[in-house]
């Protein structure tokens, strides 16, 4: 048998047993006030004993205790050990204090007897007292427990779409460059130059779990003049932003997914006008993202249909936050992607 003694345990019954010689002593302050010291100096004492008493009881005793027929009957013989010890062995600790001189004996006994019967008040008191905050004690610490591995596994759910979203993206980024590397363009090399700087920057800047908003906005710049290297003056693209304090946290590559979404599932697609426009504003710990991009496809009567980037983008969100919200609509010939979090209600 695993015996769980640990510092927080005996943190633990140190401050039980403090509240508990506190609530005795209070009502000895209150009925006994001309004996109020002898008596703390008395329950004191006695407090020392009980607190070891039901350290063995609660720890080694109970738990040792199984429906089988051998460990039954031992917790008999043990349970029965235990009410020795809270009444005649709470007798003899009185003695053994009254011999040190430090026990006051206020009270007279015509026989032991009589001692024991006196003793049970304080040893059945703190029984019911150890017990019932042990088991608050117990609640406690599952709870926490339970909370821990919570926030555990959403860390690894989280890390596991970020690795999901990071190979997405790379492997974007490079069918752009294989598309201008089949067609034997200029632009390759640029492409592949601009690539490995953004690799770069999300290998050593966005392994943390926040960035300043200033960095989101360079990978997302730098994204864009990526992918401008594959259109040509057709395309319009529109970028502004409207924020308060570049300084300020956000969870890395947390916007991107919309970007890429307008270039892959949007601009590539449309074989009239192409745009992008995107615009970001963050004021008052207010953060509104909106994506519009040109498509070929028209509104129907289905609800449409999120790939693996926007997927990932709302769970990582539901991990993230509490305060957001995540909506996308297919117009005529226009693709809205449109993103509000409460930055403060980060979980």
């Amino acid at each position: 048998m695993k015996v769980p003694f640990d510092k927080g345990l005996i943190r633990f019954y140190a401050r039980a047993g403090a509240a508990f010689l506190s609530l005795w002593l209070f009502g000895d302050l209150v009925s006994e006030t001309e004996t109020f010291l002898p008596r703390a100096i008395n329950n004191i004492w006695r407090c020392l004993y009980v607190i070891l008493a039901n350290f063995i009881l609660l720890e080694y005793t109970l738990p040792f205790i199984r429906f089988t027929w051998k460990r039954i009957l031992a917790g008999i013989f043990l349970i029965w050990m235990h009410l020795m010890f809270y009444s005649f062995g709470l007798y003899a600790w009185r003695l053994i204090g009254i011999g040190l001189h430090i026990y006051t004996p206020l009270t007279t006994f015509s026989d032991v007897s009589e001692g024991v019967q006196d003793q049970m008040s304080f040893s059945i008191a703190s029984i019911l007292f150890f017990g019932i905050t042990r088991h608050m004690y117990n609640y406690t610490k599952l709870k926490q427990a339970a909370q821990q591995l919570r926030i555990e596994k959403q860390a690894a759910e989280l890390n596991y779409l970020k690795s999901q979203t990071n190979p997405h993206f790379l492997f974007n980024t490079l069918n752009n460059i294989y598309s201008l590397a089949r067609i034997k363009s200029d632009l390759a090399p640029e492409s592949i130059l601009r690539l490995s700087q953004l690799l770069r920057f999300m290998l050593y800047e966005t392994s943390g779990a926040y960035i300043a908003i200033e960095q989101e906005l360079k990978i997302i710049s730098d994204y864009i003049a990526l992918e401008k290297l594959r259109y040509d003056e057709s395309l319009h693209i529109n970028f502004s932003y409207n924020i308060e304090d570049m300084k300020q946290a956000i969870p890395p590559l947390l916007l991107i997914p919309l970007v890429e979404n307008a270039f892959k599932h949007g601009v590539s697609e449309t074989r009239d006008r192409p745009f992008v426009d995107i615009h970001l504003s963050v004021n008052k710990r207010q953060l509104a993202f909106t994506v519009k991009n040109s498509t070929d496809t028209f509104p129907d009567k289905r609800p449409v249909k999120e790939n693996i980037g926007l997927s990932n983008l709302r769970r990582q969100l539901e991990l993230l936050y509490t305060n957001y919200s995540l909506t996308v609509q297919q117009g005529d010939s226009i693709f809205t992607a449109t993103l509000q979090i409460n930055l403060a209600s980060h979980v």
